[in-house]
């Protein structure tokens, strides 16, 4: 397996995240709710309290209008409940006019010391469908106006999508004074790796066969190094883990033993990222897996049944996952974002049995990070040290 070059040193560790169910996305049996599960803020905030209990070292939250909270809310509710944890906010670009984002942003890492990343989404807003040229073109501007407001002393843009000139950044500085909260970024056009090679930090990708995984890698690379940079890389994956490789598999069977395939369609259908072309890669994922659903030995396609995005499970003995966890970082993999049915309880199983033996980090603190109280030393936008 070709393994790509990473920006960043010491790979025996990584970053290890968790995910929290903002978007009514939880279930005991896949695809059949349950109010004891439903996305409030009491059960959201509670996967957040047990990821950092367990050791996890990010979170997810993710952003959907239609069934979810407003992420970047309920991120500065868990800001003062927290003090280990990074928070991983969703930010669909263009839904908050840019400058006032970089301000809402700034604002949100000084409530968490320097502990908030952002990733960079780019779907459609609720009742628009917009080509993703378009879509592109927006968020690499958003991009652009972020890195100014954090690294500049004013925004000067003249773009398609907005235009600004000499507005002052001051109440857009973030805590993390070195280019402001790490971007992490997935998609698979054209547009989108540009857009990931020239200002974003970790590229993040949906489970596939391995051999698929590195030819995202490589491409996110290369477009990459057209910019003179290189990337970090991250993968969203599904958790199911249990003492046996039998239990494990046998809870896969459960959890979808009551999914009603049409039903987990509608759940499909109902996100605003359902056609995107990252999508359709899960999709064709699941026509070539087996009868079982697996399309590697202990990647199951079974989840991608009743959820759009993310749609497969690693499924295994502690020493399988383990294995497989390994294998990925031998890959070059440094970034992982894991999730499991029900998620608090997947959370516990998933962090007695394989994080405790992870050795994990932080990547802000690993890009050098330093408080706000130095003063701040201004870059190019798109740079990083």
């Amino acid at each position: 397996m070709t393994v790509v070059p990473v920006t960043s040193a010491d790979l025996d560790a990584a970053e290890v995240s968790w995910f929290s169910a903002l978007c009514s996305d939880d279930y005991e049996f896949l695809g059949v709710p349950d109010g004891s599960l439903r996305s409030s803020w009491e059960h959201c905030r509670d996967i957040v309290l047990e990821a950092e209990n367990q050791g996890f070292r990010n979170i997810l939250c993710p952003s959907s209008y239609q069934v979810g909270q407003d992420t970047l809310s309920f991120v500065a509710g868990c800001a003062p409940l927290t003090d280990k944890i990074n928070m991983l906010a969703a930010v669909r670009c263009g839904e908050v006019q840019p400058v006032m984002l970089a301000r809402t942003i700034a604002t949100l890492d000084h409530m968490l010391k320097g502990r908030l990343t952002v990733n960079i989404i780019s779907s459609d807003f609720p009742g628009e469908v917009a080509d993703s040229a378009y879509r592109y073109k927006r968020s690499r501007e958003v991009v652009q106006i972020l890195r100014q407001a954090w690294t500049q002393d004013e925004i000067n843009h003249d773009g398609e999508v907005y235009s600004f000139k000499g507005v002052p950044t001051a109440p857009a500085k973030p805590y993390q004074q070195n280019g402001g909260p790490l971007m992490y970024f997935g998609g698979y056009s054209p547009a989108a790796l540009d857009l990931c090679g020239e200002y974003c930090d970790v590229y993040l990708m949906w489970p596939e066969p391995k051999d698929h995984i590195a030819q995202r890698m490589r491409d996110a690379n290369a477009a990459a190094e057209r910019f003179g940079r290189t990337l970090d890389y991250g993968l969203r994956v599904h958790m199911i883990v249990r003492d046996t490789e039998a239990e494990a598999k046998e809870y896969a069977e459960h959890l979808v033993s009551k999914l009603d395939d049409e039903y987990g369609k509608l759940i499909r259908d109902r996100a605003h990222d359902s056609i995107s072309l990252g999508v359709s890669h899960q999709s064709r994922a699941r026509e070539l897996a087996d009868k079982f659903g697996y399309i590697e030995p202990h990647l199951w396609t079974g989840v991608g049944r009743a959820r759009s995005g993310c749609g497969a499970a690693l499924v295994g003995s502690t020493d399988q996952v383990l294995s497989e966890i390994e294998a990925y970082q031998k890959m070059g993999i440094r970034a992982f974002i894991f999730s499991g049915y029900p998620h608090i309880d997947e959370c516990q199983h998933f962090g007695s049995k394989v994080l405790s033996q992870l050795k994990t980090c932080s990547l802000p603190q690993e890009y050098g990070r330093v408080p706000a109280e130095t003063p701040p030393t201004p870059l190019g936008v798109g740079e990083r040290v």
